[in-house]
């Protein structure tokens, strides 16, 4: 048996995909959420650490601007 506090069984609650779903079902349901099907890989790591780097230089355009190259401001 598991004891929930009354504030987290009443969060649970508001978590419910339909009235009846089990806490058993959400607590799954948010654990799976959790888990990346997707890691990333050396080559992502290197490829972020990269456009830090670049950012860090000032080598960025923001939002602004790429409306304005687009068009769209």
């Amino acid at each position: 048996m598991v004891r929930l506090d009354t504030e987290t069984k009443e969060k649970l609650d508001l978590l419910r995909s339909h009235p009846r779903e089990s806490y058993d079902a959400i607590i799954r349901r948010l654990a799976d959420s959790r888990i990346d099907d997707e890691p990333l890989t050396y080559e992502d790591m290197k490829e972020i650490d990269e456009a830090l780097r670049e950012i860090r230089k000032g080598r960025y355009y923001t939002h602004e601007q790429v409306k304005e190259e687009l068009g769209l401001s």
